[in-house]
């Protein structure tokens, strides 16, 4: 089973993408994580891959779509994968749809979480972290046993720059303009599978579970 995952920050797509690898037996392919290892083995893909991330560039299309197809080489790859964050554009989309037939990859089924942007702000908003990397929690669904305060080392929780309405509205701008024209790309491709992405974890992976159980 070979699946993309589409959605915005947000979305859950991330935690589904490892319940439902972990549940099939397949890997999630995060892009970021394909990046941080590529740096760290010191390849020559994570050498080149280095020299815009030190510059604070954005890593060419071309590197990472080469790291995804070699990560695809790998022995865990073969019953199938979950692509978690890319593409991210119409051309990354593209590219990656001419790889992938050139390489006789066949994506089975694009799954695109679906959730109202109120739900999206309440969630991202309301996240608290840890200062010391212990966890993170929410102030209305997974609050902490002492308010403000951290399960494990009694820090105070903190809101991360990333998590406030101002900078969430931007990425979300940006998930408007760089990747919802995605779903029409992947429905004419008649590979589009939506999922209402609002509810409890549960009933979100039932859903999704489901959906790619008719694609087999």
């Amino acid at each position: 089973m070979r699946l993309i995952f589409l959605g915005p920050p947000g979305s859950g797509k991330g935690t589904q993408a490892k319940q439902l690898g972990a549940r099939l037996k397949i890997p999630q392919l995060s892009t970021g994580d394909l990046l941080r290892a590529a740096v760290r083995g010191g390849s020559e893909l994570g050498k080149e891959a280095r020299k815009y991330m030190d510059a604070g560039k954005l890593v060419p299309d071309d590197v990472v779509i080469q790291l995804i197809l070699d990560r695809m080489q790998e022995p865990d790859c073969t019953a199938g994968f979950i692509l978690d964050g890319f593409p991210r554009t119409l051309t990354q989309a593209e590219v990656l749809d001419k790889a992938f037939k050139a390489k006789r990859i066949k994506i089975d089924g694009v799954i695109s979480f679906e959730i109202d942007e109120r739900v999206l702000l309440e969630r991202l908003t309301g996240r608290r972290v840890c200062p010391n990397g212990h966890g993170e929690w929410h102030i209305q669904f997974h609050q902490p046993k002492q308010a403000g305060f951290c399960d494990e080392c009694h820090a105070p929780l903190v809101q991360r720059a990333d998590d406030r309405e101002e900078k969430i509205r931007v990425r979300l701008d940006a998930y408007r303009a760089d990747t919802e024209p995605l779903k029409k790309f992947y429905g004419d491709l008649k590979l589009l599978r939506p999922v209402k992405a609002e509810g409890p974890l549960d009933a979100v992976a039932r859903e999704i579970e489901t959906t790619v159980g008719k694609l087999s």
